[in-house]
């Protein structure tokens, strides 16, 4: 028998991560001009950064990752879980971590600025990968050496976030975690038993900061403060509800005149709504879920248990910070400040989410059939 000819990469997922990660440049273009020539003097600030260190070093991430055997990272997701966790803990160090606006995410190393918190989430994908296949289905759903473990890998990760604090991303990391867990074959009560006592930790993190009461609040009533605490999921809902059908045009968002905060950033599909209308919007959910059935279409077919996991928890990942942003600047949910995947401004969350893309790639490179 000849020498088996390696499968081509899914042609269908890669597009719509290109024409995600294009539309975002397009629209960090149109929503940064005036906030990037207050803030720094240029009307392109904004977009030259997202050019320079997000997208071109993603596309590179996006071709390495792609070619190499996603077996490698089985074999370093300790190491590499470890080395997430010591950078986690170099954020609270003076001159190493950087506090911007009352929050420690940021490590500077010369010329190397990034948020570890990005890292993490790639980080606990691979290794709770590698440690669910290790363990195996029996052990998995026992309590001592199935759920306790699990809860202490979440909770070593857990509490090196909130202290930054991150509440946002801490919820996509355990939301990704809990269904990586039940794909994995644990037991249902345990599921539900995590699921119950995570709602009433974040309730208790909630009821113990002000400012996640305030958004709270602000949730239950979104006329609470609206010069105040809900001046921007107020601003967000006048620029979607300002968008119609059609939208106001590309370009011609009113809400990006310094009314808006962070147009760039966690708001970004309210001005996709008020520019592109509920048609723009509508289209970007739909790409997003397409992106889930043939993400979850390359997991089935993943050659290996730990192909499947790793596979899940990278779409859990993007679905679930998308459903996350856009629930959250609608008022379905509190707002959390968390990007949306692809489009929102963001250097080291474009190139750590370009990376599990490269190896979501390379799975489906491997897949069965």
């Amino acid at each position: 028998m000849g020498k088996k000819e390696p499968k081509q990469t899914d042609k269908t997922i890669l597009s719509i991560i290109l024409i995600l990660s294009v539309f975002g440049l397009i629209m960090i273009s149109s929503a940064s001009v005036l906030y990037s020539k207050t803030r720094f003097g240029d009307p392109n600030y904004f977009l030259t950064h997202q050019l320079l260190y997000g997208f071109l070093p993603g596309l590179l991430a996006l071709y390495v990752f792609s070619r190499i055997d996603y077996h490698v990272w089985k074999k370093i997701a300790v190491p590499f879980f470890f080395a997430t966790i010591i950078a986690l803990i170099l954020v609270f160090i003076p001159g190493v971590g950087k506090n911007i606006y009352g929050a420690s995410r940021w490590i500077n190393l010369g010329p190397i600025s990034f948020q570890p918190s990005e890292m993490a989430k790639i980080s606990i994908i691979l290794y709770l990968a590698a440690w669910l296949v290790g363990r195996g289905k029996e052990r998995i759903r026992d309590v001592y050496e199935g759920m306790i473990p699990f809860l202490g890998i979440l909770a070593i990760m857990g509490f090196l976030i909130i202290k930054q604090p991150d509440t946002g991303t801490l919820g996509v990391i355990i939301l990704i975690s809990i269904i990586m867990f039940f794909i994995s074959g644990a037991n249902m009560s345990h599921i539900w038993g995590i699921f119950l006592g995570t709602i009433v930790a974040l309730a208790g993190l909630i009821a113990v900061a002000p400012y996640r009461l305030n958004r709270m609040l602000v949730f239950l009533n979104p006329e609470h403060d609206p010069q105040g605490v809900g001046y921007q999921i107020t601003q967000a809902l006048l620029a979607i509800g300002s968008g119609g059908i059609f939208g106001v045009g590309l370009g011609h968002s009113r809400q990006k005149f310094n009314y808006l905060p962070e147009p760039v950033g966690d708001s970004i599909f309210a001005i996709v709504s008020e520019e592109l209308g509920l048609l723009g919007a509508s289209f970007v959910v739909i790409l997003f879920i397409a992106f889930a059935f043939r993400g979850l279409k390359i997991a089935k077919n993943a050659p290996d248990d730990f192909g499947k996991i790793v596979a899940v928890g990278i779409v859990s990942w993007v679905i679930a910070q998308a459903f996350v942003n856009i629930s959250a600047i609608i008022a379905i949910i509190p707002l959390t400040g968390i990007p949306l995947p692809f489009i929102s401004y963001g250097g080291t969350s474009f190139v750590f989410l370009m990376v599990a893309m490269g190896i979501l790639l390379n799975i489906s490179k491997q897949s069965k059939i």
